[in-house]
């Protein structure tokens, strides 16, 4: 039985592989995938990171980013300091055991960005781009 396309379907299982590869990031068990792509995130920012802006880069719950954060600093990538302006603010600052990575954590996105996108002209890739954004705003 074949069935038509569904958008919802195929963006999960798209979803699930991502997932998936970005979980063989695991660094030889020293962190996840997830959290690799927030290291990665954090690495490629030039101003204060906060929690917020984890949640909202990769919509995520609070809860969800809080324990992968909690995960983190366990493993001694970040640790949360405050901030002198609003003492319910902890900013996310990136403690030299993360630093050792960078060059791996950015080598090894950009290489499964480009796998990701092999064969798709960047016309189709703005095209892309537009309608997931348009989709995202059709479900906030």
């Amino acid at each position: 039985m074949q069935t038509s396309p569904s958008a919802g379907r195929y963006l999960g299982q798209l979803s699930n592989k991502i997932r998936r590869r970005m979980d063989t990031f695991n660094f030889n068990g020293e962190f996840s995938g997830a959290q690799g792509k927030i290291l990665h995130f954090i690495l490629a920012q030039s101003e204060d990171v906060f929690q917020r802006d984890i949640e909202e880069a990769f919509s995520l719950r609070p809860p969800t980013a809080s324990e992968i954060l909690k995960k983190m600093e366990q493993n001694g990538l970040i640790s949360r300091q405050p901030v002198s302006y609003d003492a319910r603010l902890k900013k996310i600052v990136l403690l030299p055991k993360a630093l050792q990575y960078k060059n791996r954590v950015t080598h090894d996105l950009a290489c499964f960005e480009e796998e990701l996108a092999h064969g798709i002209s960047p016309e189709d890739m703005k095209v892309f781009y537009r309608v997931v954004e348009q989709m995202l705003n059709n479900l906030s």
